[in-house]
C-alpha cells in the first residue's frame, strides 16, 4: 500500500527507493507522485526565489584601496533535470535558510576575489559592467549546485577614508571647470552668433519692409482700382434697382388701389347689409320691446288712474260716511247736552238760590285746586313768627274771609 503525495509549482517533489533494493530517484514539479510504505522515501525542496544580500567589507582594490561593497542578488534552484538533481544532492533536506547560507559564502568570496583586481574608479562609476562581471564569474559555481543567479546588483559602494568624496571632489571641480569653460566659450560663441543673426535678421528685415511696402503700394493701388470699379457697379447696380423698385412699387401701388376699391365696394355692400340688419335689429330690438313697454305703460297708467280714482272715490264715501257719522253722533251728543242743559236749567229755576249754591259748592274744589297747584310742587313753606298761635290765627283768617270772596266772585252768600 502506499499514498499519494501532491506538490505546488513552487516545489519539487522528489521520490526515492522502491522495490528490490532499487536507486531510481524521481523528481515532480508542481504534480503527484505515488509513494509505497516502507519502500520509498518523500522529500521535498523549494523552487521559490532566494533573495540574498552579500556583503564585502574592507576589500583592498587593486589600488589598495580599502572599500566596502553590498550587493543584492535574486537566486533559484533550477528545475532542468540533471541540475535538479544536483541541487537536490547538494541542499536536499537542509532549510532555506541553510541553501542561502552556502550560496552567499559563495557570492561573496567571488566578490571580493574580483574587488582585488579593479580599481575603485572602475568598481565606483561603472557598477553594472562590475556586477555583470560578478555574475559572470559566479554563475558557473553556483551553477554546479543546480542554483541560478536571477540577477545581481552593486546596491552600495562606500570607504572609511573618504577616497571616494575626495575622487568625487576633484571629478566635480574638474567638471565645474570644464563646465564654465563651456559656458563661457558658449557664451562668446552665442553673443557673435546672435550678432551675426541680428545683422542678418536687420538685413533680411530691411529686405522685407522694402518689399512689404512696395507689395503695400501696391496693393493699395489695387484696392483703389478696384474700389473705383466696384462703387461704379454698386452705383450702376443701386440705380437700377431703385429704377426697377420704383416700377415695381408702382406696380405695386397699381394693385393696392385696385384692392381698395374693390375692398371699399365689398364694404360699401357689407355696411348696406349691416344697416339692413341694423333697423331689423332695432325694429326687433328696440322698436318693438319700446311699444310692447309703452302699451303696458300704458295699461299700468291707466290700471293706476282707475285704482286711484277708485280709491279717491271709496276714500271720498269713507269720508263722507264718518262726517255722517260724526256729525250724527255730534247732532246727538248736543242734543244730550241740549236737553241735559235743559233739565239744568229747569232744574235750577225750580231750585232757585239752592242750585246756585249747589253749582258754586261743586266748583269750589276745581278753583280751590287750580289756586293751589303752583303750591303743590313747593317742598316746604316756612311762616317766621315768633309767637305759636299766629299760625292758628292765619288759618282762621283766611277761612273767614273765603265767605266774602265767593259772594264777590259769584253773587252767592255761603253765609246764609
Amino acid at each position: 500500500m502506499g499514498n499519494c503525495h501532491t506538490v505546488g509549482p513552487n516545489e519539487a517533489l522528489v521520490v526515492s527507493g522502491g522495490c528490490c533494493g532499487s536507486d531510481q530517484k524521481t523528481y515532480t514539479v508542481g504534480g503527484w507522485a505515488w509513494a509505497w510504505w516502507l519502500l520509498t522515501d518523500i522529500q521535498k525542496i523549494t523552487l521559490e526565489i532566494m533573495t540574498l544580500q552579500p556583503k564585502c567589507e574592507d576589500v583592498e582594490t587593486a589600488e589598495g584601496v580599502a572599500l566596502t561593497v553590498t550587493g543584492v542578488a535574486q537566486v533559484k534552484v533550477m528545475t532542468d533535470p540533471e541540475l535538479l538533481s544536483l541541487a537536490c544532492e547538494q541542499f536536499l533536506g537542509k532549510s532555506v535558510q541553510e541553501i542561502k547560507a552556502v550560496i552567499l559564502q559563495t557570492l561573496e568570496g567571488h566578490l571580493r576575489s574580483i574587488l582585488g583586481t579593479l580599481t575603485v574608479e572602475q568598481i565606483y562609476q561603472d557598477r553594472d559592467q562590475f556586477a555583470s562581471l560578478v555574475r559572470e564569474v559566479a554563475a558557473p559555481d553556483v551553477g554546479r549546485m543546480g542554483i541560478e543567479i536571477l540577477s545581481f546588483t552593486i546596491k552600495d559602494v562606500y570607504d572609511k577614508v573618504d577616497y571616494l568624496s575626495s575622487l568625487g571632489k576633484t571629478q566635480t571641480a574638474a567638471v565645474q571647470r570644464d563646465a564654465d569653460i563651456g559656458v563661457a566659450e558658449a557664451e562668446r560663441d552665442a553673443g557673435i552668433r546672435e550678432a551675426e543673426c541680428k545683422k542678418e535678421m536687420m538685413d533680411v528685415k530691411f529686405l522685407a519692409d522694402t518689399k512689404m511696402a512696395d507689395s503695400k503700394r501696391e496693393l493699395e493701388m489695387q484696392k483703389a482700382a478696384f474700389n473705383q470699379e466696384v462703387n461704379t457697379k454698386k452705383a450702376e447696380a443701386q440705380l437700377a434697382y431703385e429704377l426697377q423698385a420704383a416700377k415695381e412699387q408702382q406696380k405695386i401701388r397699381l394693385e393696392e388701389i385696385e384692392i381698395e376699391v374693390v375692398q371699399r365696394k365689398k364694404q360699401i355692400t357689407i355696411e348696406e347689409k349691416e344697416i339692413v340688419r341694423t333697423d331689423k335689429e332695432l325694429i326687433s330690438t328696440v322698436k318693438r320691446p319700446a311699444e310692447a313697454e309703452a302699451y303696458r305703460i300704458q295699461q299700468v297708467a291707466e290700471g293706476q288712474k282707475v285704482k286711484k280714482v277708485l280709491t279717491a272715490q271709496a276714500e271720498a264715501e269713507k269720508i263722507r260716511r264718518i262726517g255722517e257719522a260724526e256729525a250724527a253722533s255730534i247732532e246727538a251728543v248736543g242734543k244730550a247736552e241740549a236737553e241735559k242743559m235743559r233739565l239744568k236749567a229747569e232744574a235750577y229755576q225750580q231750585y232757585g238760590e239752592a242750585a246756585k249754591t249747589a253749582l258754586v259748592l261743586e266748583a269750589l274744589p276745581k278753583i280751590a285746586g287750580k289756586v293751589a297747584a303752583p303750591l303743590g310742587r313747593t317742598n316746604e313753606i316756612v311762616i317766621l313768627s315768633g309767637d305759636g298761635s299766629r299760625v292758628t290765627g292765619e288759618v282762621n283768617r283766611l277761612l273767614a274771609e273765603l265767605p266774602v270772596t265767593v259772594n264777590a266772585l259769584t253773587g252767592v252768600d255761603l253765609s246764609k
